[in-house]
Order: structure tokens, then C-alpha cells, then sequence
């Protein structure tokens, strides 16, 4: 078993400061050092054109292109590697897992990814500039992989196909626009299907209505369906899912089989990180292991949240802190069963 950590992040200012108390803070970082080792090893199947992704991001989001500025210079690095290992514009996705469940009261969800692209880092941001107040944990820095919004909405996304990728986001910056932008799953839903897409991805989405929407969005088109579970396929865009959809099917069989006993939080927690349930994944080298479980309740502006299986979850009170009381806590802890390296742990991994 591996002993792993995600260090916690709280600030409240404007978008430039917060990208420059980040670049700061990673700045000698082995996050930092083992995304550029990792393009010492292998060419980016992509072009940067920073004037390409500034105007995007001014269009869609420009208050997260000054946070870019505030990286660039608090990284001391050049923009068009910011862009590359940080941006979310044009660059290449990952493949992953993932399982998300909801109910009228809550979103549970388990990240499953490879150990490499892991941030280890949790954020919790209140913007003084624009943009709705963010927790959640990090994926590429200025991403988010899923979290909530001081209006109650609650995102996380979910794997489908990397293939035949177009010029656009890719889903950690969707996931981060849909929380700082918007207030309501309709709000989401406008906005995804307004976006271009890198990649094909299912945003999940609610708010404190209990409304639960899947958007299903690639490059080529955007559906959405109101459903409660979704792991890794299309139900609409079919023509986008991969060859091989066993294992998606399989969980999503299993969270289906069980939703009746997962009308409480607790018992919908437990059931996504108990390690023996058959959600839970350890495929860590197919890109497929659970890294985090969280749970996100919007009408509370709760979240639980633990890295490994078989783990008591940390629990934020995201109101209590927006009103100006900070987490007294910097780091959480879990264990995973791999050996594969962390990229905030480990060096040199790829």
C-alpha cells in the first residue's frame, strides 16, 4: 500500500493573485518538474497558439485567462508552458474511469485515474473579481474534476473517448467554467453546449433543486439526458463510445442494482470506497484506480472527501468557510494499493 496526500489550498482575492500565490506555492514543486520531464520523453501531439487560447478563454472565462498571467509569473515560466501543462485549451486528454450517483440530495462520485496525472492538491477559492466561490479538488492545476459552487451546483465529469479530438477544452477546464460560471444545471447545460470540446466526456450536473442532468459533449455534438448514474459511456452519442465498454457497464449494473440502499449519504459514501462493493477500482496501471471518493450534498454546502478505499471521509463545511472561517487543516491523507508514483510525491515518473 502507498501512502499518498493532497495538500489544501484556501485563498480569497482576485483570479491574477490566485494564479500567482499558485505559481509561488508550485513553483520548485515536483509537479511542476515531472510535467516538464514528462515532454522530455515523449512530443505534445498538440500546438499551443496563445492567442488562440486567450481569446477563447477572454470569450468564455476570462477571469481564469488572468489567473494563466498570475501562474505565468508566479511560475516564472513562459505562457506557452503554462498553456501546455496547465491550460486546458487544445492539449491532449487523458483516459480514465470514474463512477458518479446521485439523488435528489447529494452526488457521490469516484475519481478513477493513473497515479501520474494525480495534482494531490484540494482547492477552495473565493473570487473577489468574478466568477462563483469554488471547492473542490484540482486536476491540472486551473482544473477541476469535480466540486460545488457557493450556488449549490455540483459538477464532476466522466470519461468516454479521446479519438478524433478537435480544437477546444478539455474537461478538467469545462469542468472549472461550469463551476465559476454558473448557478443552475441550465446555466451548465447552455454553457457546455456553447463551448468547443477537445474531447468526449459526460459532465454530470446538479443543483440544489435536485435536478441531475448528463451532458453528454464531444467534438462533434452535445445531448443531454436526466439520469442519476453514469460511468464511462454515451446512452445518446453512441457513435462516440469506445470498442470496449465491459467494465463501464459493470459498474454502472452494480450502482444501479444497489440505489435503493444508497438513499442516504452515509450509506451511498461507504458503498462508492468500500473497497469489496465492485465500484472501487484498482487498475491503477490500465488508468483505472481510484484515486478519491467524494460527496458533495449543495443544498448543505457540504463535502466529503478521502483519497483510498476503506476510509472515513474529511468533511468541509463550504458555508461556514465562505462566511470567512478558515479550514484548519493542510493536507489529507490516504493510502492506495499501488506502488506507482504520484506526480506531487514522486520523481521522474514517466
Amino acid at each position: 500500500m502507498k501512502q499518498i496526500h493532497s495538500d489544501i489550498f484556501q485563498f480569497r482575492g482576485n483570479h491574477y493573485d490566485f494564479g500567482y500565490n499558485l505559481g509561488e506555492k508550485l513553483r520548485d514543486s515536483l509537479t511542476v518538474r515531472n510535467r516538464q520531464h514528462g515532454w522530455k520523453l515523449k512530443r505534445p501531439r498538440f500546438e499551443i497558439d496563445v492567442n488562440e487560447a486567450k481569446g477563447q478563454f477572454k470569450r468564455f472565462a476570462p477571469a481564469i485567462w488572468d489567473e494563466m498571467e498570475g501562474l505565468r509569473d508566479g511560475l516564472q515560466l513562459p505562457m506557452e508552458e503554462v498553456l501546455r501543462d496547465f491550460g486546458g485549451y487544445r492539449v491532449e486528454p487523458d483516459k480514465s474511469g470514474c463512477s458518479i450517483f446521485t439523488t435528489e440530495n447529494f452526488m457521490v462520485r469516484n475519481y478513477d485515474f493513473h497515479p501520474f496525472t494525480y495534482d494531490g492538491m484540494f482547492s477552495l477559492f473565493q473570487p473577489t473579481d468574478e466568477g462563483y466561490a469554488v471547492i473542490g479538488p484540482t486536476s491540472r492545476i486551473t482544473g477541476r474534476m469535480d466540486g460545488m459552487n457557493e450556488k449549490g451546483l455540483v459538477m464532476g465529469y466522466n470519461f468516454t473517448h479521446r479519438k478524433k479530438t478537435a480544437d477546444g477544452f478539455v474537461c478538467y477546464m469545462v469542468g472549472r467554467m461550469i463551476l465559476e460560471t454558473c448557478a443552475s444545471v441550465e446555466e451548465a447545460i447552455e454553457l457546455v453546449k456553447s463551448v468547443p470540446h477537445r474531447g468526449a466526456f459526460s459532465y454530470n450536473v446538479m443543483d440544489t433543486r435536485g435536478k441531475t442532468f448528463v451532458i453528454e459533449a464531444g467534438p462533434r455534438a452535445v445531448e443531454v439526458r436526466e439520469t442519476n448514474v453514469c460511468t464511462n459511456h454515451f446512452e445518446i452519442l453512441t457513435d462516440e463510445n469506445r470498442r470496449y465498454l465491459k467494465d463501464s457497464l459493470k459498474r454502472m449494473n452494480v450502482i444501479n442494482e444497489h440505489a435503493a440502499d444508497m438513499t442516504e449519504a452515509e450509506n451511498a459514501f461507504r458503498f462508492f470506497n468500500d473497497s469489496n462493493h465492485g465500484v472501487f477500482a484498482d487498475q491503477y496501471k490500465s488508468w483505472a484506480g481510484t484515486i478519491h471518493t467524494s460527496l458533495y450534498l449543495p443544498n448543505e454546502l457540504q463535502v466529503w472527501f478521502t483519497l483510498g478505499a476503506d476510509q472515513e471521509p474529511v468533511k468541509f463545511d463550504f458555508n461556514q468557510w465562505l462566511l470567512g472561517k478558515d479550514i484548519d487543516l493542510e493536507q489529507m491523507h490516504g493510502q492506495v494499493n499501488t506502488e506507482l508514483g504520484f506526480a506531487n510525491m514522486d520523481a521522474k515518473l514517466r
